[in-house]
């Protein structure tokens, strides 16, 4: 009951990658690199198990950023063409490889990452990847011409890798979706569609998470326009309860959705954000509380899973970690509490 967990990144240690930085670029080549990011996994599991985090994750040590972590390792996808795009409906511009021929998996993409993780922890451990549409929405493509098209020859490659995870594991596989808060019309013809051909056949736990994105300017920026009440979930949370994906990941920390429409995920797991990562203020273990108390009023405790935001990589590594502190020990009030 009320185990906690986290939406995906977390930090890298200043020796690993620049800190505080989106994209920061690795300080080590080759298998020096590799030591370097298992290291860096190794310290990241133990301070969210000394911080109560019940299902861990190896918060994204292995790669840049978490779309094209996956990206770099698929045939078809060239990194020398770079293009120009819109991401996220033209909320920010940014230079992205090109799809030029026909996707394919030669190997394993993530397979010795989570080889290693999963030898390093008794816990429950969740994996991350971009859901089909976010990846649609962060590339260029000069060969499939159609969007629904690319995305469910993405999702076919996904699949085949959280199968694979799944054999070497993995307790929870979460294809990450923000996409899924702009393109509202798009998820319910075809974006949940690829999503669930990502997670066919899985008997592992899967999650989706959307969200409102990280704590850049951009998305600031953007959140400023959506006036009081951020009610994109009102269209995508009905689609998702009819969904075969078991859980949902949002934000509720610090954020302006009306928690009432989590009533809408009848059936669902709900990953409840209850840090925001969009702040250097530092909540109490009161404040995770209060938070979680208050999704208690529409999700049953057995299917509510407190949780960060969103990732936490552009955050200074000292606050995230006290950060994670205050939601091991804001869930521990609210199930003690609970369980007397």
């Amino acid at each position: 009951m009320l185990e906690t967990t986290i939406a995906g990144s977390l930090p890298k240690p200043d020796w690993l990658a620049e800190p505080e930085k989106l994209w920061a670029p690795w300080r080590f080549e080759g298998e020096a690199l590799w030591r370097a990011q298992c290291d860096a996994a190794l310290v990241v599991l133990k301070e969210q198990e000394n911080a109560g985090i019940d299902i861990v994750s190896d918060g994204e040590m292995f790669r840049q950023h978490f779309v094209h972590g996956v990206l770099q390792r698929i045939d078809g996808i060239d990194f020398e063409r770079k293009t120009t795009i819109g991401i996220r409906a033209d909320r920010y511009k940014a230079e992205v490889p090109t799809v030029t021929a026909a996707l394919s998996r030669p190997g394993s993409i993530h397979g010795r990452e989570v080889a290693f993780t999963r030898a390093q922890t008794t816990r429950k451990l969740k994996f991350t990847m971009p859901g089909p549409m976010t990846i649609v929405d962060t590339i260029a493509d000069e060969h499939y011409g159609d969007r629904p098209a690319l995305a469910m020859a993405f999702a076919e490659i996904l699949n085949s890798e959280a199968l694979e995870l799944e054999a070497l594991g993995v307790d929870v596989i979460q294809f990450d979706e923000p996409a899924f808060n702009v393109y509202m019309k798009e998820v319910g013809t075809w974006g949940i569609k690829a999503l669930e051909r990502a997670a066919r056949g899985l008997k592992c736990k899967t999650a989706v998470h959307i969200c409102y994105g990280y704590g850049i300017q951009a998305n600031l920026d953007w959140k400023d326009t959506l006036g009081d009440e951020w009610a994109q979930y009102r269209e995508t949370f009905p689609v998702l309860a009819d969904s075969s994906i078991d859980q949902v990941s949002l934000e509720c920390a610090n954020s302006k959705v009306p928690l009432d429409l989590l009533a809408l995920l009848g059936g669902k797991d709900v990953l409840v954000g209850v840090i925001d990562v969009a702040t250097d203020q530092l909540e109490t273990p009161e404040q995770v509380a209060g938070t979680i108390r208050a999704a208690l009023a529409y999700v049953p405790a057995e299917r509510l899973y407190p949780c960060t935001n969103c990732g936490m990589v552009p955050l200074g590594r000292e606050l995230s970690l006290k950060k994670l502190h205050a939601l091991g020990a804001g869930a521990a009030i609210v199930r003690a509490e609970l369980e007397a």
